[in-house]
């Protein structure tokens, strides 16, 4: 698909009515590995890495507005466990990172990630096959990658997710806004890359009929959908914990099988 120029997103209004970052950072644990990622003008990005195995699928995940990676500490081992490295880099100006974030940085800083994520991962020797996850904003990054693409990407995880810009066309001109939108549902729809979408039934902030209709319009022929009953938008773990893992696992695996 063609880019789009979403800099009048970047204004500095509808940023600050846009991201909540967070500052914060903790030693890691035995086993987990810290990384900075350079994405230009001095700016790194703190990322955490959680190992299981050399040659495991590795998830790329990009979180949630107002959270970190290191809100991830205790959730990871859980990845873990479904035989699944996994990788989560913080935005510009949360965690450790350096800068401020912007919606077209949050984007291009995406694909700048994954690649940096392969070196450095086929460095240590961790080849496996690479999914990108993304939860709620962290939807917009998973998003830019899996509708360009981009090369070795074997499938993308969709949770609490919706294909709108939503907020971030919060002050811009109506027509504008609604072009946007319409190009954004387009970008989303263009996925063919295997995509799994996981959902709460309850979900207030991104509702669940967005999300089926997203589902629906994935021109993906390998796609599947698992609604998590009585669960809103940040309880899904709490609301059906083995539910949310078991779909993962077999979707990524199921994924490798039909490669």
């Amino acid at each position: 698909m063609a880019q789009v120029d979403y800099s009048p997103l970047d204004a500095p209004e509808i940023s600050m009515n846009s991201f909540y970052p967070r500052q914060g950072w903790t030693p890691p644990a035995e086993g987990v590995q810290d990384y900075t990622i350079n994405v230009g003008d001095d700016i790194g990005l703190s990322c955490r890495f959680f190992p299981v195995g050399g040659s495991a699928p590795t998830i790329l995940f990009f979180y949630g507005n107002g959270e970190t990676a290191i809100d991830y500490n205790s959730i990871a081992p859980l990845y873990n466990q479904i035989g699944v490295n996994f990788f989560v880099a913080d935005y510009r100006g949360y965690g450790k990172s350096g800068g401020s974030p912007s919606f077209t940085t949050m984007l291009a800083d995406a694909s700048i990630v994954l690649e940096a994520m392969r070196i450095v991962l086929g460095a240590s020797g961790y080849n496996g096959p690479v999914f990108v996850m993304g939860r709620s904003m962290g939807r917009h990054s998973a998003f830019e990658l899996a509708a360009k693409d981009e090369p070795g990407i074997n499938g993308v995880i969709i949770e609490s997710g919706r294909p709108s810009l939503g907020q971030f066309t919060g002050g811009l001109d109506p027509q504008l806004a609604s072009d946007f939108e319409s190009e954004y549902r387009a970008k989303a729809a263009s996925v063919s890359i295997p995509v799994l979408v996981i959902h709460g039934e309850v979900d207030a902030l991104a509702p669940l009929e967005h999300a089926e209709n997203m589902f629906r319009d994935f021109v993906s022929s390998n796609k599947k959908m698992v609604v998590i009953q009585a669960a809103g938008h940040n309880d899904l773990l709490f609301k059906g914990l083995d539910e949310y893992f078991t779909a993962i696992r077999d979707f990524i695996f199921l994924s490798l099988i039909h490669i």
